[in-house]
């Protein structure tokens, strides 16, 4: 019998998807409003646990992004700093708006947004002539960035955070959920994701006002009046009933997920132990707790990692390099960037490995084994 394949994070059921998608089909209610999409915001604002937290649900967690930037009222010609080691969705919609990515390097504690030179960046750009107008944050796979010294930052230079949380929802920091951080967040429910809805996202507010003008941007920005009228850019971006009834269901077993994931984890911190050169991604301190949404390692060098994805890659086991940095990209090479080569080395050398919470016992026995072949032979 063939093997079959592993992927790196393939959806996961729970079982009560299909009794909120039938409710929708029998109650006709197939379009980007509905009950189901009232209740998978309200189950969202509940999980988040944060009083001021208002969710609207969308298409896209690269929806949610753009609606955070237009609500942060960036325009044509603004600044934007964004972290580089990051999905190109955290910076796509900088450029929707006509506005300019400035790119900052990453930290090695956690991978993100590096403090120092965040300050750096933010000060040179004053001594230019254009203060940044938003920072954007990334809890990359699943890892809280440096709360405090990001927001203490921000707070100095008077500059709103918008929080990407798309690969965070489940993680924490000193307690409180990831996605209530920012002056605006987002999360994404993609079909890799913690929990997915096929498809979507959703911005998180902190007033009921911020929400519902992003519901108004994402409903074609139609006037209140009898005929269509619209004085204002609109666009597709809500939810649709049928989707949100998916996320209602994946709500039903997101810690279960979280757990799972960080059980996969732990699998891999137990092997890595005795390795010395190679770094599993693990959270710094107790302060953090991450979903471990990806279980990530960097080897010590560039041709290990091609060596170690390639074994997996003949033996059906899916695993990625690294987010390639914002930088490095052909269609933002030429924005400006701040740092190092952090960013950059941690792409060369790392390599995510499968994490998906759906991962079986024999799944888990067949990545081991290429791990103790490969790492046998290189000794």
């Amino acid at each position: 019998m063939p093997l079959e394949k592993i992927w790196l994070s393939s959806p996961h059921m729970g079982g009560a998807e299909q009794k909120y998608i039938n409710e929708a089909f029998e109650t006709n209610w197939v379009a980007p409003l509905g009950p189901n999409v009232d209740g998978f915001e309200q189950d969202l604002s509940d999980y988040l646990s944060d009083s001021n937290c208002y969710v609207g649900a969308l298409s896209s967690g690269t929806a949610a992004l753009h609606l955070g930037l237009i609500l942060l009222d960036v325009q044509t010609g603004d600044e934007v700093i964004c972290q580089s080691m990051t999905f190109s969705a955290s910076a796509n919609p900088i450029l929707y708006l006509g506005a300019t990515p400035i790119f900052v390097d990453s930290e090695s504690d956690t991978w993100n947004l590096c403090p120092t030179v965040l300050k750096n960046a933010i000060e040179d750009r004053i001594k230019k002539g254009k203060k940044p107008k938003a920072i954007i944050a990334v809890h990359l796979y699943g890892m809280p960035y440096k709360i405090d010294e990001i927001r203490s930052i921000a707070n100095q230079y008077g500059i709103p955070i918008l929080e990407d949380s798309a690969e965070a929802l489940g993680s924490s920091y000193k307690n409180k959920k990831c996605g209530t951080f920012g002056d605006i967040s987002v999360l994404s429910f993609n079909g890799n994701k913690i929990i997915t809805t096929s498809g979507g996202g959703a911005v998180v507010c902190k007033t009921l006002d911020q929400k519902q003008k992003a519901i108004f941007y994402a409903t074609q920005a139609r006037d209140n009046a009898p005929h269509y009228q619209h004085s204002h850019l609109g666009y597709n971006y809500r939810m649709s009933n049928i989707c949100a009834g998916i996320g209602r269901g994946q709500m039903e077993v997101l810690d279960d997920h979280v757990q799972l994931r960080r059980k996969v984890n732990f699998f891999y911190s137990d092997f890595f132990a005795s390795i010395s050169h190679v770094r599993l991604l693990q959270e710094p301190s107790v302060d953090y707790f991450s979903n471990h949404w990806l279980s990530a390692i960097v080897l010590d060098t560039y041709e290990q990692r091609e060596a170690l994805r390639l074994v997996f890659e003949k033996e059906l086991i899916e695993t990625r390099p690294l987010w390639k940095p914002m930088h490095l990209q052909p269609i933002f090479v030429s924005y400006p960037y701040y740092g190092n080569q952090v960013a950059e080395d941690l792409f060369l050398r790392g390599l995510c490995l499968p994490s998906g919470s759906n991962l079986q016992l024999g799944d888990l026995e067949r990545i081991e084994k290429v791990l103790n072949t490969f790492f046998s032979k290189s000794k």
